[in-house]
């Protein structure tokens, strides 16, 4: 039996219990985008197919992605395809198939090898959140590795607002408030130096990433966080240094500056150790002590008894707070 369609009602903006979240703002006119944003990501399949072929064709950036994929300033020193991949605007097969073409008209080196690698690294997050489900939520994560982890409150804030005193991470997260975006190898830092130097529930971290990021994508986020962690499927139990990764990855401090302009003034021996140097008015103390020669944190966590089924989940405070 066919039914007529039902009369239009007025509708409007859900009630929302957190202000800085209201529903009407989802109609209202896009906000401002920052001007020191990396790339300006616009959703769609038609810009998401212009920004391969702008990668792979009409700079020939690909050529060169295995040299220069750790950069934090360019917009093309990666292929910044995450968002589209992330919001199913363009497809890892469609990426894959213009890479295989490329190969074929332009060039196949190591470049175009660990772009197809990053895309598979990518289908391994998935098939392994099938594979563990809910596992890949709790604590001990997909390892089953019980650690013992911290619920420091005050200064998970001071990570998430960039407020760390260690230069290379606080630049790394203020770009992702402001912009939604942050490169790889800002996550391994700032995913490291939570979890690791800090010793905070690792869970924390990918919450706030799946509120914040632009490209979040549950598998690689949750998969990623573990695997930094040390409860997911690194092998080794590794901690960065995060004032050695400034200076390797930002040498001049460019990056650091254009996120910390409380540094502006500070000079390339001290930008990413601004306490070397009396420290600097307006910009807060590290939030631990500098690391040592050869260690990022301190002592080991010891293992400590606990639940293994204990998990995040939607009564958790800390997930209500941060938006997961």
């Amino acid at each position: 039996e066919t039914r007529g369609a039902p009369e239009r009602i007025s509708t409007t903006a859900a009630p929302s219990e957190r202000s800085e979240f209201r529903a009407k703002d989802a109609w209202a006119d896009p906000s401002p985008v920052d001007p020191r944003v990396v790339m300006r990501f616009e959703g769609g399949e038609t810009v998401g197919l212009a920004r391969l072929r702008e990668y792979l064709w009409s700079t020939d950036a690909l050529r060169h992605y295995k040299e220069t994929r750790n950069g934090v300033l360019e917009a093309n020193e990666s292929s910044k395809f995450s968002a589209w991949l992330g919001l199913g605007c363009v497809s890892a097969r469609r990426i894959y198939a213009e890479v295989k073409r490329y190969e074929s008209e332009r060039v196949q080196n190591e470049s175009t090898y660990w772009l197809i690698f990053e895309l598979l690294w990518r289908d391994y997050f998935k098939f392994l959140a099938l594979r563990e489900g809910a596992r890949a939520f709790m604590l001990s994560g997909i390892s089953r590795r019980v650690l013992s982890w911290k619920g420091d409150e005050a200064a998970f804030d001071r990570w998430a607002q960039g407020q760390t005193g260690y230069p290379f991470v606080d630049a790394f997260m203020r770009e992702l408030s402001a912009t939604g975006f942050m490169s790889n190898r800002g996550r391994q830092n700032v995913a490291s130096f939570l979890a690791k130097t800090l010793g905070i529930d690792w869970r924390w971290g990918a919450a706030h990433f799946e509120a914040e990021l632009i490209d979040y994508d549950a598998a690689s986020n949750w998969g990623n966080w573990q695997y930094v962690a040390g409860v997911g499927t690194d092998p080794r139990d590794r901690i960065f240094n995060v004032v050695k990764q400034g200076r390797d990855y930002d040498p001049d401090g460019v990056f650091v500056r254009r996120w910390v302009p409380e540094l502006a003034s500070v000079g390339i021996e001290h930008v990413h150790t601004p306490w070397s140097s009396g420290g600097t008015s307006g910009y807060p103390n590290p939030i631990v002590l500098p690391p040592e020669p050869r260690r990022a944190s301190g002592r080991p966590r010891r293992r400590e008894r606990m639940r293994p089924e204990m998990a995040l989940t939607a009564g958790d405070n800390r997930a209500c707070r941060v938006g997961a």
